[in-house]
């Protein structure tokens, strides 16, 4: 809302996937895990159904793809390449389910489309930093659309800069937010 400037609201479109609400066996441990009661799933299962009662807003999802494979987190795995960890000593939070969101960024991209050609709203703000919406903001653009982009003071991909109408993150910058409450640090 703090984008709007008085500004008629048209609709909060808000793009993702119903989390992962099936068991597997961590690898390194042999857990049993059920990601259905993890932190993460009962969160947006709760925020999706929010969202669904909320006046102006619009829920996209999109499909949660999975591998089935459990993937040694990045850190780790240059780790024993460097031999600086050996495989014995890799713990079950080392490694992670393969996830991944299929079809939320074509719809964001189908949507500032839609939008852009009728004419529907003046601006579009969008939450993100992903490069992806590069030909989608240059679509708004050329067709009268004032295109804001809120990285939410993430870094950005380069090539959004120069397609976007202006860079503007509302919320409270979390590296300010961190030296004025340190204590924040540790328990986010």
């Amino acid at each position: 809302m703090r984008h709007l400037d008085n500004d008629y609201l048209y609709r909060i479109l808000y793009y993702d996937c119903n989390p992962i609400l099936k068991k597997a066996h961590n690898p390194i441990s042999n857990k049993a895990i059920d990601f259905s009661k993890t932190k993460q799933a009962t969160f947006r299962v709760e925020l999706l159904n929010e969202l669904k009662k909320r006046r102006k807003v619009a829920i996209r999802l999109g499909d949660l793809k999975e591998s089935g494979a459990w993937l040694i987190k990045p850190e780790q795995t240059k780790m024993l390449l460097n031999k600086t960890l050996k495989i014995e000593e890799l713990k079950e939070y080392h490694v992670f389910y393969e996830l991944r969101q299929k079809g939320v960024d074509i719809k964001i991209g189908l949507d500032i489309a839609s939008m852009a050609y009728k004419k529907s709203v003046n601006r579009i703000i969008l939450i993100s930093g992903d490069g992806d919406f590069v030909p989608a903001a240059k679509l708004a653009r050329r067709e009268g659309i004032d295109f804001i982009l809120d990285p939410m003071w993430n870094a950005i991909n380069p090539s959004l800069h120069e397609h976007i109408d202006g860079l503007k993150s509302t919320c409270e910058n979390p590296k300010v937010q961190y030296e004025k409450y340190p204590y924040l640090i540790n328990n986010p």
